[in-house]
């Protein structure tokens, strides 16, 4: 393993910063006050090829590895992490898994127009009674003739109320516990509708629905694997899809730094910049240390995934250690801020808000903990 990035990788990285910094961030704060999904960035994205990340040129894609994903999302994240939040729902929960679990038709029907950013995608998994205990899922998939027909909800759909083509997750009663099933639904499909749009506390430009099915006709040939193979298949994304939110945060905190010791330069008291007073100064020091620390740890998760080793554990740690730290380092942000970093026209506050959904999403900490605590003791 080098710890210094490749050409390619260096590239990218220039590339998507230059964009993050010289275009996202300057809409970030009006996007999260409209609560609108960002149309104008989503076309940015697929316009340099990053909706596609991952996935062969001969599907539309932008052929790229994991590690890639992991930078493009981080430094998205730096200006605008709504932004990547739904780059991620699209890419990482929905386009990819469909190229990485479909079949050579599903692949050619349903990935091109994802990896192209003609369409939306979305992951569906999530349920009143079904957060972190995915398996106690209620929507039914029943086979009839050519077809299976779904009933149930699903809720917090990130892209939920645009998304064209989504990967939802239902359970087939025959097989019992063991039922639950994926399949890729289109938007417009009979007895399938979308509920309301939720008003969040952060990532308000990754706007969120929920999914309805009554009666909802999905043909066999939509159904995204075997029957059964659904926990497998869920798992699986949310392994990969924890890499993505741990650069996420890597993107939060890493803005977050960067315009608190801008701003601790600055500020005047007692005749003297805040930064040289050893309480501003080492809280600076351990944001560093540990957002390097973190990132590290992503970086080797996405590097495993790339090399085909195990991978999981590493990345529940990246996600748990990177969003904990995301959470404190925006509480820190917004203390080195003062009174200016409690106001509304603060950037801060849009970090403190936004890195809290990091700590419960695609997993929330105790469940980080679970996976790895189990791997421990097994």
């Amino acid at each position: 393993m080098d710890f210094v990035l490749s050409k390619e990788h260096r590239i990218l990285q220039t590339t998507v910063r230059d964009l993050a910094r010289n275009k996202l961030a300057a809409v970030a704060d009006e996007l999260d006050r409209k609560q609108e999904f960002a149309w104008d960035n989503f076309k940015a994205m697929s316009e340099l090829g990053l909706t596609g990340m991952g996935i062969p040129a001969e599907y539309g894609g932008s052929s790229s590895d994991e590690l890639a994903i992991a930078i493009v999302v981080e430094e998205l994240s730096w200006a605008c992490a709504a932004t990547a939040d739904i780059l991620d729902a699209h890419l990482c929960l929905c386009a990819k898994p469909i190229y990485d679990y479909g079949n050579e038709e599903q692949r050619k029907k349903f990935v091109p127009p994802l990896a192209k950013g003609e369409k939306v995608g979305a992951f569906a998994i999530t349920e009143p009674e079904a957060g972190s205990d995915i398996g106690a899922i209620q929507s039914t998939a029943v086979k009839d003739g050519d077809s299976y027909v779904l009933n149930g909800n699903k809720v917090f759909m990130t892209n939920g109320d645009v998304a064209d083509t989504a990967i939802v997750f239902a359970s087939i009663p025959e097989l019992g516990a063991r039922g639950m099933t994926a399949f890729i639904v289109e938007d417009g499909t009979p007895g399938f509708s979308k509920g309301k749009k939720y008003d969040k506390l952060g990532m308000r430009a990754a706007t969120n629905s929920d999914f309805i099915f009554e009666d909802c006709r999905i043909p066999v040939e939509n159904r995204l694997g075997k029957e059964g193979q659904g926990m497998k298949i869920c798992l699986s994304i949310l392994d990969h899809g924890r890499i993505g939110i741990a650069a996420q945060t890597l993107g939060i905190t890493q803005a977050v730094l960067d315009k608190a010791v801008e701003y601790s330069k600055q500020r005047i008291q007692f005749g003297t910049p805040i930064s040289q007073n050893q309480a501003i100064s080492w809280m600076l020091a351990d944001m560093a240390t540990q957002l390097e620390a973190a990132r590290l740890l992503t970086y080797k998760a996405a590097f495993l995934a790339d090399q085909g080793e195990p991978f999981s554990v590493i990345a529940a740690m990246a996600k748990l250690m990177a969003s904990e730290l995301c959470m404190r380092a925006t509480t820190d942000g917004i203390q080195i801020h003062g009174g200016y970093g409690y106001m509304m026209d603060s950037p801060m506050q849009r970090f403190f808000r936004d890195a809290k959904l990091t700590t419960i999403y695609e997993g929330t900490s105790e469940v980080q903990r679970l996976i790895i605590s189990r791997s421990l003791l097994r």
